[in-house]
């Protein structure tokens, strides 16, 4: 059923509109889909959202996007173009995530390659030193330490107590001696032979 020269009438809205607001389709006799692109559009969106409820999945909501802005797929936000890194390889030049997902995305995966462990690892592993240093005992617990020759994870420091392992290079002995010298326990070496030295016990 058409309405005036040049429009078709939709079978889903019944609107007469414009030729140019239905898709093509060949094997219909004008060449043209019995429904406009708009109601094409509806039943596409229901039907999508019909194989998602029944796979048990999530169905996100249409987000109204402003001019200058992009909605990150990952913290669900809509955020001006300066909140994205750029990538010439997408439609957009955009990334598909915001900068603050990414650098969340960053940490964790440094995390896992430089650790072997996850964030929430990490944050049960603070919980578990009460969310202190576990040297100093005073200030809060933010870099992951470990041993640099099996790799495995000692524990949660804070800046300065794990700025202070590298440079004793993780030696006991030195940490030892620093000890005792801070508790006024100064070492004296013994001169053993010329340019040689015998530290105490």
């Amino acid at each position: 059923m058409t309405g005036q020269p040049g429009e078709k009438r939709c079978t889903s809205c019944k609107r007469a509109l414009p030729m140019a607001e239905f898709a093509r389709d060949k094997n219909r006799r004008d060449g043209l889909q019995v429904r406009c692109r708009e109601c094409v559009a509806e039943y596409s969106a229901a039907h999508y959202r019909r194989r998602r409820e029944a796979l048990g999945r999530t169905v996100r909501e249409k987000v109204e996007v402003p001019a200058g802005h992009k909605l990150c797929r990952s913290c669900g936000e809509v955020k001006p173009h300066s909140e994205w890194h750029r990538n010439a390889t997408a439609s957009d030049g955009l990334s598909t995530r915001c900068k603050a997902c990414r650098a969340v995305e960053g940490r964790a995966g440094h995390l896992k390659r430089q650790y072997g462990i996850t964030e929430m690892e990490r944050d049960a592993l603070v919980a578990s030193q009460g969310g202190a240093c576990c040297i100093c005992l005073a200030a809060p617990a933010a870099h992951v330490d470990h041993c640099h020759e099996t790799g495995r994870v000692r524990g949660v420091l804070c800046f300065s107590c794990n700025a202070a392992l590298g440079q004793f290079k993780d030696r006991p002995d030195a940490i030892r001696r620093a000890a005792a010298y801070v508790e006024g326990n100064a070492w004296k070496p013994t001169l053993v032979a010329p340019g040689v030295y015998r530290l105490p016990s």
